[in-house]
């Protein structure tokens, strides 16, 4: 089964309530039941932690990398203008990453530091934003598993 940790990033927590014209009114809490049901659909382990500090997203990474973690989904929010020290530990930890957002980032002019490091990104969706970034982590999980067929040289006749 694999295992998956999604991350929140600023604010992320206060969802429903701040700003629902970019951000809806769905709740983190409502968000985190709908993911949780998604997870235990599909047959995955889901770990969902929010977190304001740079320096604790940080530690919940290289700690998820001593535990075996398969997969990183991250809404990064406020950490992607200036998520230096974020970045530098994406790059180092060996599991793969897909960023989230709820709202299309280009278009609000807004780039992401930390979405080079990652190996996709989803946005523009709303909350549908994190089960489309799940299903890519998983789609993207399965085709790493496959084994690789070797080629083999024709037969002579």
């Amino acid at each position: 089964m694999p295992k998956i940790l999604l991350i929140q990033g600023p604010n992320m927590s206060y969802l429903g309530k701040r700003q629902p014209e970019i951000y809806g009114t769905t709740t983190a809490a409502e968000l985190d039941a709908m993911l949780r049901a998604h997870a235990k659909a599909n047959k995955y382990a889901l770990e969902i932690f929010y977190t304001h500090s740079e320096s604790d997203a940080i530690e919940r990474l290289y700690r998820a990398a001593d535990e075996g973690l398969d997969g990183l989904v991250m809404n990064p929010a406020a950490f992607l203008f200036a998520g230096y020290a974020l970045r530098d530990c994406l790059r180092a930890v060996p599991f793969p990453y897909v960023e989230v957002h709820m709202s299309n980032i280009e278009k609000r002019g807004i780039h992401s530091i930390l979405a080079e490091t990652g190996v996709g990104m989803v946005a523009g969706f709303g909350v549908r934003s994190y089960v489309l970034g799940l299903e890519a982590m998983l789609g993207h999980l399965h085709a790493q598993a496959k084994p690789v067929r070797k080629r083999t040289a024709p037969r002579k006749a």
